[in-house]
């Protein structure tokens, strides 16, 4: 029996990972424990909980495995100093610095955290492997999939040197075919974009996204032009001359400003026609650009089978028009797609392609158990923790609570859902959510505002019962990781068309079909598919919802507000509840209703960072 630790960090969103004989046992980010958002640091608590609830101690692991190679990667710092030199000095010498003091001798700090944190007694350095970044990726996505042969596409900011890569995985083994290298990146240009649009990179790349349908894509062919080149084989290279995240602090430079005649958006100013317009550009050009990789995925692969990973893969507008495209028959997409996910990407790389385990010949679901990965509390802990904050709670029966639950619902309460394990990667998938009535006109500007604290236009998305999920939305077969969009079915609109003129707000205000709290501008939706077989607890709720209102779809958003990461403890579940205008929190059958709390409520809302 062999278990392998896989570790991500240091760069954002540090995760950690235990696996043992290629089954994935647990997975966590860091941030959820140390509730510091894309927490990079190293992934102690992870670690922590990993070997716990996997009763493994620390002289059981046989490896340890760092998703990416420093060396490489600081070869690659070096190599575009000196490409662009003298230009950047500065940044270059500050960057120096912190590469020769902490990552350049990461090995030494990864070694020494080991040995402080976990067991000094054990020679790590002995356990201690590196895979290569983007191949952590395209193992995270490949190994866990339900595919025994597959096109793999992996497509972020940077690794080492990629940025994109085509990969053929069979059985056991990944062969890289193909990849584009730093400093011409995909995630970089939409970060570029993020940047310029007054959002924060790597955390405001959503908020793009989410206003991309409220504009027009009137400047692709100008980005075409000026900024990049794409290729018959959908690589493609920038104009490095708009950009400047090679050599200085920001992603863009003075000869974008020029091309668009405006500087960035300040950040928290207002949104005006331009920024949406914009907005609507680069997702376009996005599609564009992924639709190309993935046809010559297929062409160099031969495979019928899509694998994504790596931050784009989190794009799911451009996953959405990938599916509907029917090139493939069918596309996984790893739930942890980003740099977290590379933590499990690492240790299943060592344990299929270094130790030659075997595959599961025929699988009916995936390998990241519907990404339920993380932390649970028993009722004795979920009790315990709230006795400790003053809180009044009643324990029900399983069926009290869900009729409670949906009674809230349907009168449109906000409820805060805590049930078993915590999700692993980004989307809250029904363990840490907050639920809504998704018919409730409402419902979106009263959850982005009282509730979450954030931008009135980012949408919801829906959560649906598998079995119904064509009847409401044009979309078949399941989607449990919220990592597609389709349009809502057209027998539930409302009306026919969209307005689009410069008013974001009043867009937000047209009810368009029966369910507008998870209704974009354009019909389009976020599509979570629930299945009774991997989902029980959050399946029985929406079966009871459904049989109350005769509506199989529930708003779902993660379980956190702006600026915090996803709940997951029970006092963090309280702490987000105290905070908010949420109305009943349900932790397993513990139930608890804001009208009966005797703690201020003042006293839990903070001052949170915008993120």
């Amino acid at each position: 029996m062999t278990s392998i630790l896989g570790i991500s960090a240091f760069y954002h969103d540090s995760a950690a990972c235990i696996i043992r004989d290629g089954a994935i046992i647990a997975a966590a980010q860091e941030e959820r424990f140390t509730r510091k958002k894309h927490d990079s640091s190293f992934p102690i608590n992870s670690i922590d909980f990993c070997l716990r609830y996997s009763n493994t101690y620390p002289e059981d692991i046989d490896y340890v495995v760092f998703y990416e190679k420093p060396f490489l990667k600081f070869d690659r710092i070096l190599e575009t100093y000196l490409a662009f030199a003298p230009k950047g000095f500065g940044q270059f010498s500050s960057s120096l610095v912190a590469w020769i003091q902490e990552k350049l001798f990461q090995k030494n700090l990864l070694i020494n955290e080991m040995k402080g944190g976990i067991d000094s007694s054990i020679d790590w350095n002995r356990k201690l492997l590196f895979s290569d970044h983007h191949l952590s990726h395209a193992a995270s996505a490949f190994f866990p999939s339900p595919f025994q042969s597959s096109a793999v596409l992996t497509m972020d900011a940077v690794g080492e040197w990629a940025t994109t890569s085509i990969a053929h995985g069979t059985g056991n083994q990944l062969a890289l075919m193909k990849e584009i290298k730093f400093p011409h990146s995909l995630g970089l240009l939409y970060s570029a974009f993020t940047y310029f649009a007054g959002f924060k990179v790597n955390s405001g790349e959503y908020k793009l996204m989410g206003l991309a349908p409220y504009g027009e894509p009137k400047y692709v062919d100008l980005l075409k032009s000026n900024v990049i080149e794409i290729k018959s084989d959908g690589s493609f290279l920038l104009n490095l001359d708009y950009f400047d995240y090679c050599t200085g602090k920001q992603m863009t430079s003075s000869r974008f400003e020029e091309l668009f005649k405006r500087k960035a958006r300040a950040p928290e100013s207002d949104i005006e026609q331009f920024h949406l317009d914009l907005a609507a550009s680069i997702q376009d050009l996005t599609e564009d650009i992924v639709i190309g990789l993935a046809t010559h995925a297929k062409k160099v692969t031969g495979e019928d089978n899509l694998c994504l990973a790596g931050g784009v893969a989190l794009n799911c507008v451009a996953n959405g028009k990938l599916r509907n495209l029917g090139l493939f028959e069918k596309i996984w997409v790893q739930p942890a797609a980003g740099d977290a996910g590379g933590a499990v990407g690492a240790a299943l790389a060592v344990h299929y392609m270094a130790l030659g385990g075997e595959r599961n010949s025929s699988k009916e679901f995936d390998d990241m158990s519907g990404a339920l990965l993380g932390p649970s509390f028993s009722e004795f802990e979920v009790v315990s923790e709230l006795e400790k904050l003053g809180a009044v709670f009643k324990v029900c029966s399983f069926n009290d609570m869900v009729d409670q639950v949906v009674e809230a619902i349907a009168n449109g309460k906000a409820v805060g859902w805590m049930q078993g394990r915590m999700e692993f990667g980004p989307r809250a998938l029904g363990a840490r959510s907050i639920l809504a009535d998704a018919r409730s006109p409402q419902t979106q500007r009263d959850l982005n505002l009282k509730t979450k604290f954030r931008e009135s236009f980012r949408p919801f998305a829906p959560s649906v019962l598998l079995e119904d999920v064509a009847e409401w939305f044009d979309f078949e077969g399941p989607s449990p990781y919220m990592l597609m969009v389709s349009k809502v079915a057209q027998n539930k609109w409302l009306r026919n068309e969209t307005e689009k003129n410069g008013s974001t707000q009043k867009s937000l205000d047209q009810v368009r079909t029966l369910i507008p709290a998870v209704t974009h501008v354009d019909y389009s939706a976020r599509i979570q598919t629930v299945d009774k077989r991997e989902s029980p607890l959050f399946h029985a709720l929406l079966s009871r919802f459904k049989q109350v209102t005769g509506c199989p779809v529930v708003v779902n958003t993660s379980f956190n507000i702006r600026g915090e990461p996803i709940v997951c403890s029970p006092t963090d579940a309280f702490r987000c509840f105290m905070g908010t205008n949420i109305d009943l929190l349900v932790i397993g059958n513990v139930v608890l209703k804001k009208s009966e709390q005797v703690t201020s409520s003042s006293d839990y809302k903070n001052n949170y960072e915008l993120d």
